[in-house]
């Protein structure tokens, strides 16, 4: 675990990482194009792919299937490898799932436990009467009654859920092998959460994860206890690192990072009700960080061009790329639908990723390697 907000992260140097074996062995240890070792890099590497890129997906409750959209449809093209993922709260989890699933069978295998996933966590599967009851109960804490606004304002997970129940850690249990993603996993992961006694962001690497780690950077502290780690406890990693883009300088080879965005930068209209100042506030939250870091990476990126920063192991240029729900189902959802956990809802959200990611593809893919297609200062002046 890594407790950091600093840009160039130097607990583990790009040479220790390429020594690190590329795969144990045993029932899950991946072979052939699907997870490899070769000219495109260690990562999740298909038959038909030309380029290697890290992934950077950000979290967002239900609209994190907008999420599963993007990268079904990333894995049906084929032509990107993901060398490493970077990803907090329902990004974490697409994440561990995608490798989960690559490590069962390549591409197909991860987007079959994608949507086996996203299946299990909607309100249509068949989960237990006190897991669902725990649901309905996280429903209510952004309903606009007298009642939802006075539990809100009174309530505490130790007191509305002392049995610490859920229904997301069933999902992930029954989803992933998490000593298989550990052991064989071609591609790195950085997991965050926030540290809440130091107030820090903690980065949890692929070799350590548990079905836990991914808990605590789920955990809505209104919501669900916090989720103790080694005895720490931790709260959601949206707070401090949405997704954490500094592990990427050194956990990946590859300089393009894709971010898959599902927290609206911008929305033109001001927020008069208490649910949606409410909302606009949490979006503003959940992005404060990403932002600082693009701001970080846009002046390391200028000092290079300068020459005042000579291109290193330590500073490198890199490129950014961005799929989000920009003029489609994203900007008609608000953050409170972020806990509609509906199945056409996600189906809905997953097909508008899979639109954003095939017209991404299509305006993109020959710049990827060579500039970045984000427009840095635009996002955060």
């Amino acid at each position: 675990m890594t407790d950091s907000a600093s840009l160039h992260d130097t607990d583990r140097s790009a040479d220790d990482r390429a020594s690190r074996p590329q795969a144990a062995s045993g029932p899950h240890a991946p072979s052939g194009p699907q997870a490899a070792s070769g000219p495109l890099g260690r990562g999740l590497v298909g038959p038909r792919a030309e380029k290697a890129i890290a992934l950077a997906l950000q979290g967002g409750g239900a609209h994190g299937a907008f999420t599963w959209g993007v990268l079904d449809a990333l894995i049906e093209d084929g032509r990107l490898a993901f060398e490493a993922i970077t990803g907090a709260s329902a990004g974490a989890m697409n994440a561990v799932v995608l490798v989960d699933g690559w490590l069962r069978g390549g591409p197909d295998g991860a987007r079959a436990r994608l949507e086996a996933f996203w299946r299990e966590v909607s309100f249509d599967a068949d989960l237990p009467q006190a897991q669902q009851t725990v649901v309905d109960g996280v429903m209510s804490f952004w309903k606009t009654t007298p009642v939802g606004a006075f539990w809100n304002a009174v309530a505490s997970p130790y007191t509305s859920n002392p049995l610490n129940i859920n229904p997301l850690k069933r999902a992930l249990a029954d989803t992933v092998d998490f000593e298989a993603v550990r052991r064989d996993g071609p591609a790195e992961l950085f997991i965050s959460a926030t540290n809440v006694w130091t107030g820090k962001m903690a980065v949890f690497e692929r070799p350590d994860l548990t079905v836990d780690h991914l808990m605590a950077s789920a955990c809505l502290p209104t919501v669900f206890q916090a989720v103790e780690i080694d005895g720490v406890p931790h709260w959601d990693g949206g707070y401090l690192g949405n997704p954490p883009l500094y592990p990427l300088y050194h956990g990946a080879r590859s300089r393009d990072i894709l971010l898959v965005q599902i927290n609206p930068v911008e929305r033109r209209e001001t927020p008069r009700s208490p649910t949606e100042i409410r909302d606009r506030l949490n979006e503003i939250t959940f992005n404060a960080n990403l932002l600082r870091e693009l701001r970080a990476i846009d002046f390391v990126d200028g000092l290079i061009d300068d020459g005042v920063l000579g291109r290193s192991n330590a500073y490198k240029q890199v490129l950014l790329h961005r799929i989000d729900g920009s003029g489609g189902a994203l900007d008609d959802a608000s953050a409170s639908s972020r806990l509609r956990a509906q199945w056409p809802f996600f189906l809905e959200l997953r097909d508008a990723g899979r639109e954003s990611a095939k017209a991404w593809l299509e305006q993109n893919y020959d710049a990827v390697g060579r500039e970045s297609t984000l427009d840095l200062k635009a996002m955060y002046t």
